[in-house]
């Protein structure tokens, strides 16, 4: 049998992020970390500020858990976090003495975001050994996280009690399609989810 959808579409999630930004403007990013593109780019336009010189980078990382790619095995979908992308040489240090802000669309399992906080904390603590020792706390990496989407369920991984959570919306466990997976037609998609409100 087919799981029950939640069809967002491109409005509701604008709507959730802009509502989301005054909350996020207390951690004051510097940066964004996108596992979630769409989110990230949408939720730079309200976090501007006019005190800071330019926008707020945003820089990708891709993890699949749920993602079907080349060399996996069917055991591995759901249960294992594949890197598909992460930061390069050139942006090894980027995160030093930054407020960094991961942003994606859902915390399902939260195996994910546990992935994405542990390799990028371990990353930090590998370039702040290369400074020296008076030069460390104060290039510390703070982090904090944004989801568009909080799944109301048991986690399979915890998160820092010490890093800043921010979600846009608590949902049951249901799929949720997000509209730039629409491979058909993105009319159809947003028919269905203006049906399911009805």
């Amino acid at each position: 049998m087919e799981p029950e959808h939640i069809r967002a579409t491109y409005e509701d999630i604008h709507k959730l992020i802009r509502a989301s930004a005054e909350k996020i403007k207390e951690f004051k990013p510097d940066i964004l970390i996108a596992i979630g593109f769409f989110p990230a780019r949408v939720l730079r336009t309200f976090l501007k500020d006019t005190s800071r010189k330019g926008n707020i980078p945003i820089y990708a990382i891709g993890l699949s858990l749920y993602e079907s790619l080349p060399g996996m095995t069917a055991e591995q979908i759901g249960r294992e976090v594949v890197r598909t992308q992460w930061l390069g040489p050139e942006t090894a240090h980027v995160l030093l003495g930054k407020r960094a802000l991961i942003v994606d669309e859902v915390d399902d399992s939260r195996k994910t975001l546990h992935y994405a906080i542990s390799e990028l904390q371990k990353d930090v603590e590998r370039d702040l050994e290369a400074l020296p020792e008076s030069e460390r706390e104060a290039q510390r990496t703070q982090f904090a996280i944004f989801v568009v989407h909080n799944k109301l369920k048991p986690k399979l991984a915890e998160l820092p009690a010490d890093i800043p959570y921010y979600a846009g919306a608590e949902v049951e466990d249901l799929w949720l399609d997000y509209p730039w997976e629409a491979v058909s037609d993105i009319d159809e998609h947003n028919r269905l989810a203006a049906a399911k409100r009805a």
